[in-house]
């Protein structure tokens, strides 16, 4: 279990207070999904709806970026 979950509905890191994913979450998330890519995606694209309902007031843009931008 990691520190650095979410901390809902502001999407912040609850380990280090950084914008959730933080860059530590993305690297265990990384490696937990490493064979399975597809269902990285889709569980990011979860997070991303849910945090798009919950911060309406945030950019789509910005958040697409934040949830699915660094998926490659």
């Amino acid at each position: 279990m990691t520190a650095h979950g979410p901390v809902v509905p502001i999407w912040t890191c609850a380990g280090c207070g950084a914008p959730w994913p933080c860059r530590t979450r993305r690297q265990e998330l990384r490696a937990e999904y490493d064979r399975a890519p597809v269902s990285l995606a889709l569980y990011m694209g979860a997070c991303f709806l849910a945090a798009s309902r919950d911060m309406g007031w945030a950019p789509a843009g910005l958040l697409h970026r934040r949830f699915l931008g660094w998926l490659t």
